[in-house]
């Protein structure tokens, strides 16, 4: 299946819709990003069960800044609507396909069970710290201070 051109209207819903989605950030100035392109177009040739969209971010600079890829070219991997990897650089042929055997072994259940454990831990660690701070680091008047006056007098 030839790579699809993702944009901020279409991206949510082919991440969404799809069991795989990798998403390839690049922009025409970038030379690491020329390499990589026939790379990922052979990937999916050979992945046609994988979906293989690409975002110019010339084009999509919302989108980009949303997403927060600052480095070229960048490489996503979603797997039911979760992403489950990222990082910047070109990779290799042979270092891509191992990556694309990875995201099709990973276990899901167990990575929905850490992602709800992340989240649970997230929620309590918001919830305590809000319900920890002092009254005197609320808002409102500052306490008053024993002297008045520059230090010293």
């Amino acid at each position: 299946m030839p790579t699809i051109d993702l944009t901020q209207h279409t991206f949510d819903t082919v991440i969404a819709s799809n069991p795989i989605v990798l998403v390839d950030w690049w922009a025409g100035w970038c030379g690491p990003c020329q390499y990589f392109a026939p790379v990922y177009e052979a990937s999916s040739d050979r992945h046609p069960e994988i979906v293989h969209g690409k975002v110019d971010t010339e084009a999509e600079v919302t989108l980009k800044t949303n997403a927060r890829v600052t480095q070229f070219p960048t490489l996503m991997a979603f797997r039911e609507g979760l992403l489950v990897y990222s990082e910047a650089g070109a990779l290799a042929g042979d270092a891509l396909e191992d990556l694309v055997q990875q995201i099709l072994w990973l276990d899901m259940d167990q990575i929905r069970r850490e992602v709800a454990r992340q989240s649970e831990a997230q929620q309590l660690a918001t919830a305590t710290a809000s319900s920890a701070v002092p009254a005197a680091r609320m808002a409102g008047p500052a306490p008053i201070p024993s002297r008045y006056g520059w230090p010293g007098l």
